[in-house]
């Protein structure tokens, strides 16, 4: 008899502390796609979302997928989001709106590729762009995409601190802590423009757009932002 496979350790949280002192449940009346969530382009980046069907790719505590609900009528929303911490918190908070929010705990690649056909728009605001190859990532975003949907997605046009982005497919290794304190670190992609456009081509979209928002003010952790934007082919 055949003995079973250990089972796979479920992977460490490397999101438990993020938004944690961030605890009010009033939905935010602004959405922002820069780094600084100070300004710059807001919803009307995505277009008419009147009885759309969303995704938001990395939703974190889902405070963007909250105003989208609330002012701009979509059907459905799902705030997807890999961190158990992340989506007990956006559950806490916005719950409420279910079910036109779906606060939904799963890898954004494995749902993405189970739903062939099933949104409208995905988007992401320093998500599942940022933290996820896009070599996986693309190519079932297209595919979980209708005919005519669209791709929009803000991450940084350089690294914090001032470093260039990466002139080819490569992640960095950026420092994180475990719940437990321990230091480890996490995967972050940041890529200049051509790369992301010719990703986002070799996966099948077209009408690419990638514009740079510079940062209203300077400081250690001020960034550029890039607002990428494709759509799967009619």
């Amino acid at each position: 008899m055949k003995t079973p496979a250990p089972a796979r350790a479920a992977a460490p949280d490397l999101w438990h502390h993020y938004g944690r002192t961030r605890t009010d449940r009033t939905v935010p009346d602004s959405f922002s796609w820069v780094w600084a969530q100070d300004g710059g382009p807001g919803p009307e980046v995505l277009g008419d979302l009147t009885g759309l069907v969303l995704a938001d790719l990395g939703a974190g505590a889902a405070r963007h997928a909250a105003h989208l609900v609330t002012h701009h009528a979509p059907a459905r929303v799902d705030a997807i989001d890999a961190s158990p911490a992340q989506h007990a918190m956006s559950r806490d908070l916005y719950g409420g709106l279910a079910p036109r929010l779906r606060t939904l705990h799963a890898d954004v690649v494995e749902h993405l590729n189970a739903q062939p056909g099933a949104y409208d728009v995905l988007y992401s605001v320093f998500g599942a762009l940022d933290f996820t190859d896009p070599r996986r990532l693309f190519p079932v975003a297209a595919r979980a995409l209708r005919p005519g949907g669209l791709f929009a997605a803000s991450t940084l046009g350089h690294y914090i601190g001032g470093a260039p982005a990466e002139p080819d497919v490569r992640h960095a290794d950026i420092p994180a802590r475990s719940s437990d304190g321990s230091p480890t670190s996490m995967r972050r992609w940041v890529l200049q423009e051509h790369v992301w456009t010719k990703l986002l081509e070799e996966a099948g979209f077209t009408a690419i757009s990638i514009a740079r928002f510079p940062p209203t003010a300077s400081g250690a952790r001020s960034a550029d932002t890039l607002l990428v934007q494709a759509s799967r082919p009619r």
